[in-house]
């Protein structure tokens, strides 16, 4: 091992040599190197940058967006641990991608918890019974609309923002048809409304929840952010309103009926999160400590579903369709299983690969250039723009990193510009891009692009909005 150790430094020492110059305090101090205008620096942006291109193509190439950035994260990491081992400091680097493991280990079980309740409750059949209560109650295309909008912005909330969207996206496509018109801009709605849920709570989007956890905005303080997040949605819909078809779609389809349990799920889902909120707030421990004694709930509930399998029996809806009528028993850790991995691993190279650009000294750079050149306000709103074209994961993980001091209602706004922000292009949030490979052929990027000046509208109402009413913060 220390043969390999020895050929990878001697191998990267003429890149490593210019760093040695930059050094802010050396090693005798142990003070982190500044390496932002060393080879190492410029290779380690150079492979996050190529590795993200990558994350950004996952539609034309199929490639899970995870597996890049996790090869990224690696290779920034070695090349910062064979330089510190070098000058002795090997310390300070495994110090650094610890800190930076802790705090990925928290959000990963926290989302980890948040995904197990809602497949669980996706296997109860919560959202089939919603959605087949919507396509037979018959509503117009404009009255669809606006109600498939509304439950976006709302349940995107509690729920994550990508399930809210698919939900909604099919109620749209059985309801809508060969409806190109309404389907696009139905779909456009809802991820402007997903996104823009998900930016008032704790809960609606990981950017979010970095934030709370890293108590910065406690829980209630982002529902000041509820009256901007609403203005961001309306404004767009009230302009796309008027291009929705006024025609009235045929109802149809069957009743479904949610399955044994299926209520006390919902219930203990928001009990998790109530016991999330006692343990940080008046416990002052972590929040995920707190969810996952709520997956200790599930486990017990599922346990007790497992044991009275036998009262559903006479219920075709807990049928498993190939086992010729045979009960399929409830089993929390198959839920777990379903997970979304490749985006749990995702956040971990995102993590990394920041964390590691971080340690570099690039974010101290960014930060100096644009919250003290800038100001707080201008960087605010930019980082929201660029969370259209960029995952807006690393870039609020990059601010929360450089920590620059800013009021809680600079915060607010960042927290805000970076949920809504990527409404603006549909390659911007999960939710756009997963309803782009629903709706195919009928929402792609460039009918969404077609109404970005729309959402462009209802992006600067909300920060207006949040200025207004939240005035006090600043």
């Amino acid at each position: 091992m220390k043969k390999i150790l020895a050929t990878l430094t001697a191998l990267l020492a003429p890149l490593l040599l210019p760093a040695v110059a930059l050094a802010s305090g050396g090693g005798a101090g142990h003070e982190p190197l500044d390496l932002t205008g060393s080879g190492v620096g410029f290779i380690a942006i150079g492979i996050f940058a190529f590795a993200y291109l990558l994350v950004m193509a996952e539609e034309f190439t199929h490639l899970r967006k995870s597996k890049p950035v996790i090869l990224a994260a690696g290779i920034i990491w070695a090349m910062i641990g064979a330089l510190y081992m070098n000058h002795g400091m090997s310390e300070l680097a495994e110090s650094a991608v610890r800190h930076n493991l802790l705090e990925y280990a928290e959000l990963m079980l926290f989302l980890l918890v948040a995904m197990t309740y809602i497949n669980a409750m996706d296997e109860r059949s919560v959202f089939d019974a919603l959605r087949s209560w919507l396509i037979q109650k018959g509503f117009g295309f404009r009255k669809l609309f606006w109600l498939t909008g509304l439950l976006a912005f709302f349940i995107s909330p509690v729920a994550d923002n990508l399930t809210t969207a698919l939900l909604m996206c099919a109620v749209v496509l059985a309801v809508g048809g060969d409806n190109t018109r309404f389907v696009t801009l139905a779909c456009i709605n809802i991820v402007v409304g997903a996104n823009a849920g998900g930016a008032f709570s704790p809960f609606g989007d990981i950017t979010t929840l970095m934030v709370w956890q890293k108590g910065i905005v406690d829980f209630w303080g982002f529902f000041a952010l509820f009256i901007p997040s609403l203005v961001n949605f309306v404004v767009p819909a009230a302009i796309m309103h008027f291009a929705v078809p006024n025609e009235q779609p045929s109802a149809g389809g069957k009743a479904v009926v949610m399955k044994r349990g299926a209520r006390r799920i919902i219930a203990l889902f928001l009990l998790t999160i109530a016991t999330a909120v006692v343990f940080h707030n008046f416990l002052g421990l972590p929040p995920v400590i707190g969810m996952l004694t709520g997956l200790g709930y599930l486990q017990l509930f599922g346990f007790f579903l497992k044991k009275t399998a036998h009262k559903d029996e006479n219920r075709r809806d807990v049928r498993h369709e190939g086992e010729m009528g045979d009960i399929v028993p409830f089993d929390v850790f198959n839920k777990i299983a379903r997970a979304e991995w490749d985006t749990l691993f995702f956040f971990y190279g995102v993590v990394l690969c920041v964390g590691g650009l971080g340690f570099l000294g690039y974010l101290a750079l960014a930060s100096d250039v644009m919250y003290n050149q800038w100001g707080a306000t201008n960087a605010n709103i930019t980082i929201g723009v660029l969370s259209a074209i960029v995952d807006n994961i690393p870039v609020m993980f990059a601010v929360l990193t450089m920590n620059p001091e800013m009021s809680q209602g600079q915060w607010l706004l960042v927290t805000l510009t970076a949920g809504v922000g990527g409404s603006l292009l549909s390659i911007g949030s999960a939710a756009g891009v997963a309803l782009m490979g629903q709706a195919r052929g009928k929402y792609t990027f460039f009918s969404h692009l077609k109404w970005t000046p729309a959402i462009a509208a209802g992006y600067i109402a909300s920060i207006a909005t949040h200025f207004w009413i939240n005035a006090t913060l600043f």
